[in-house]
């Protein structure tokens, strides 16, 4: 792209000593210690607003230095409300039309919190127009896709945040250093949830748009997938199908496995590779998440939350194992009744640690009850994310969820559907990491990648 001005981006990684600035500018409109100057605020827009949007935008609220300026969705009706009821009395510009939006706002970042399909499209436009970009999970649809946005954030430098917010939470950081750093020895086992997979659209008549849809918006909402007539059930629940998530759902594979895979990558130090080795150990069959017929609220090892959630979830489910080359296995086979729906379970030579969500447990129980143990979250579990990302935009440096981090925790969730669609069970299926290819499984290759719908290819990285 040929920019003849500085982008507010710039001007904010250059600082004051980088740029010449004009004599008439007061003192106080520049940076200094513990202030603030005018150039330090840094202005996003969200892009797609659903429910997690409604999220985002509230933890945006108390963080300074951030100002949400403008929010965007194809479908219209839905940026009115949002405006309205989320972002009643701040003045928000509202549009359709990110590219418009560019064009008209002085950004220095996104948020994409689109519909997981649409999510690589809409973020790789965002870094090209000179954006930073804070990229919900999971951040792609495939793994090929993932790698290729990767690909674009480094052309690009773009400043990139992965939604997985556990990498931000004091006590889980915590937790993951004294996995990685041998607290309980060289690790032998990490047990984690046999999540449940997408499930797969069979074709329906056509339903009714909600008033304000029509055809172009719904052209638009399709993005990559193949074009269906209208169905409220695509609509509303796509993280649901496989055409449009990998099981983003509570309890599915890119849904709270994206946290769990994060989670343990994080642990184990394995953020920039993989396994070596994929295992599908069952045939897959549609089954609920758990018996739920043991849970204790007072055990140790569950949240209150995870199992209300997770009560009523059923779908395709079989237990996969996987093996780094450090010789760690990872054994999927968790159910939803207890354990860390969204951590892990990290056995070693001397002791185990269970890591989850904002919440930890030890056996011997001395490892965690150390007093650097930093305690419970004092803030909004997102919070720490999201201020991560703004002070990495100013400091120009990787977030602690960069975008490499998340190709490979997304790329866990997409190996569990691809032995699970390929369905060998039994067959150790050889996974390259560097390469992100299988060795000795052709079919699995095919399940890479997909083609995109012709006018929503991924951008060209000229």
């Amino acid at each position: 792209m040929t920019r003849n001005k500085l982008t507010r981006r710039e001007v904010l990684q250059a600082g004051t000593t980088a740029l010449a600035l004009p004599s008439l500018i007061p003192a106080s409109a520049l940076a200094a210690p513990g202030k603030p100057g005018a150039n330090d605020r840094v202005n996003i827009a969200i892009i797609g607003l659903g429910g997690r949007a409604r999220s985002m935008a509230r933890t945006c609220e108390p963080i300074s230095g951030l100002r949400v300026v403008a929010v965007c969705d194809c479908f219209e009706p839905l940026c009115a409300d949002f405006a309205k009821s989320v972002g009643k009395g701040k003045n928000w510009k509202t549009y359709t039309d990110f590219n418009q939006m560019y064009d008209k706002e002085k950004l220095d970042g996104v948020m994409v919190e689109t519909t997981t399909h649409a999510r690589a499209w809409v973020a790789i436009q965002a870094m090209q127009a000179g954006m930073d970009t804070y990229i919900e999970k999971p951040m792609c649809l495939t793994i090929a896709e993932g790698r290729y946005m990767v690909k674009a954030a480094r052309k690009y430098k773009s400043v990139t945040q992965i939604g997985t917010q556990q990498r931000s939470m004091p006590i889980n950081n915590w937790a993951s250093d004294l996995v990685k750093n041998g607290a309980i020895g060289k690790i032998k086992t990490v047990l984690a949830p046999n999540f449940v997979g997408p499930l797969r659209w069979t074709p329906q008549p056509a339903q009714p748009m909600p008033a304000g849809g029509d055809d172009k918006w719904w052209d638009i909402w399709t993005n990559q997938a193949e074009f269906r007539p209208y169905h409220r059930s695509l609509h509303r629940g796509g993280s649901t199908w496989g055409a449009y998530d990998g099981g983003g759902r509570c309890y599915g594979v890119t849904g709270w496995g994206a946290h769990s895979y994060d989670q343990i990558n994080r642990a184990l130090g394995t953020d920039e590779t993989g396994p070596v080795e994929v295992v599908l150990e069952e045939p897959v069959t549609d089954q609920p998440c758990g018996k739920f017929d043991r849970v204790s609220k007072t055990d140790q090892t569950s949240l209150e939350y995870l199992i209300r959630l997770a009560k009523s979830v059923k779908g395709p489910r079989a237990k996969v194992r996987m093996k780094f080359a450090g010789g760690t296995e990872l054994r999927l086979h968790l159910n939803g009744e207890w354990g860390p729906g969204l951590g892990a379970i990290f056995v070693g030579e001397k002791g185990k640690i269970e890591i989850n969500r904002n919440k930890i447990a030890g056996n011997p129980k001395e490892l965690i009850n150390s007093p650097e143990n930093p305690g419970p979250n004092k803030k909004p579990e997102t919070q720490y994310h999201v201020e991560d990302w703004i002070e990495c935009i100013k400091t120009r440096k990787p977030c602690t969820a960069d975008i490499e981090y998340g190709q490979r925790s997304s790329s866990l969730c997409y190996l569990v559907n691809i032995v699970r669609d390929v369905g060998q069970v039994g067959k150790k299926l050889q996974w390259d990491p560097e390469a992100e290819r299988f060795t000795n499984c052709d079919e699995a290759n095919t399940l890479l990648s997909r083609p995109c719908r012709k006018g929503y290819e991924l951008p060209a990285l000229g």
